[in-house]
């Protein structure tokens, strides 16, 4: 168990590095940050920042000799950089190398029982009209790798349409579309004895492949398949031996849940447990790394509306407040481009 004033060492500089740190400060921790990029906006609270490119071993090495503990804010970390940390590192790589390859992911998943959506790997234009041939239209190619938030996936509606599209020069994976009724996300902490505690699973809505909303309460559909979804996510903490806070997203279908994919992180759908639920999953995540019993997760209110605020939307955003019953978080973004993430609002119903 860290004591107070220990140091959390977080591997990338974006929004959710940012609320990671600031429930670690609220804890009494320190936090340092590690990150390439030019921005960073985790520095506005982290105590110091390693600006420094992923494969400088050195730099690493150092960074983790400042540390008591590391963790990650997003799953596209490099694996091989990260030996350095040796035991440091929490939760373990094997939660990274599984989520970073999607085909890797789904036979993880599919081997633990999980059904996700009809796929084929995809390396040239021929596997894909294979692939096209086995599964069928409407369908999604996806790069097996780096993807989020909609970017390295191209959605494809006929086999001729596939003719247009160029093939990503890194492996693919090509998936069925699924029709369901709504989608939703379970996410879980996990301590280091092994216990596991749930937060309710929202009706998520994307807009462009880019999470717009997530409510609750959730559908009905939803409620109904939860409980499967949320074993399958058990046996998926388990089976990597997880510390932390594990997202896992799910269609709701007529035939019961079907995976989509894996984020071994804290997750945007859950940021309205920063208002909404009794301890959120930015503070159960640092009460897992560092040792302590996790918190409470129930939710405190009957209703809840989470809005992600995108592109030059920020610029408007304080005008949100004119709800007494919103919250508004900006993540200190200086570029508001289209389709970045700038920041997001909560609102809780109590009616």
């Amino acid at each position: 168990m860290l004591k107070p004033g220990s140091t959390i060492g977080i591997l990338g500089g974006g929004q959710l590095g940012r609320m990671l740190a600031i429930a670690a400060a609220q804890m009494g921790y320190r936090c340092i940050a590690y990150s390439p990029e030019k921005e960073i906006v985790a520095a506005d609270v982290c105590a110091d920042i390693f600006r420094n490119k992923w494969d400088d071993a050195q730099a690493m090495a150092a960074f983790g000799q400042a540390c008591d503990v590391v963790t990650w804010e997003f799953e596209n970390v490099p694996v091989a950089p990260l030996g350095a940390l040796g035991e440091l590192l929490v939760p373990n790589a094997r939660a990274l190398e599984t989520a970073q390859d999607r085909l890797n992911e789904k036979r993880f998943v599919e081997g633990l029982g999980g059904k996700p959506a009809p796929y084929a790997t995809v390396d040239n234009r021929a596997d894909l009209t294979a692939a096209i041939e086995r599964i069928g239209t409407p369908g999604i190619l996806k790069t097996r790798g780096e993807g989020y938030d909609g970017k390295g996936q191209w959605r494809i509606q006929s086999a001729y349409e596939a003719e247009g599209i160029a093939i990503p020069d890194t492996p693919a994976i090509y998936e069925g579309f699924i029709e369901f009724e709504a989608e939703f996300s379970v996410i879980l902490a996990r301590g280091q004895d092994g216990e596991m505690v749930f937060w309710d699973s929202t009706h998520n809505v994307h807009d462009g492949g880019m999470l717009a909303t997530s409510t609750l309460p959730a559908p009905d559909i939803v409620t109904a398949q939860v409980g499967e979804a949320r074993d399958l996510a058990r046996q998926v903490a388990d089976a990597l031996r997880y510390v932390g806070v594990l997202t896992l997203e799910f269609f709701a279908t007529g035939n019961g849940p079907v995976f989509n994919e894996m984020a071994p992180r804290v997750h945007n759908s859950g940021h309205w447990t920063i208002e909404g639920a009794a301890t959120s999953q930015f503070a159960n995540h640092i009460r897992a790394i560092c040792g302590l019993p996790l918190g409470d997760t129930r939710t405190i209110a009957p209703g809840m509306v989470m809005r992600n605020i995108v592109g030059k939307d920020a610029n408007t955003a304080h005008s949100a407040l004119s709800d007494p019953a919103t919250q508004l978080h900006l993540y200190g973004k200086a570029r508001a481009t289209d389709g970045r993430k700038m920041g997001h609002t909560t609102a809780l119903t109590f009616d």
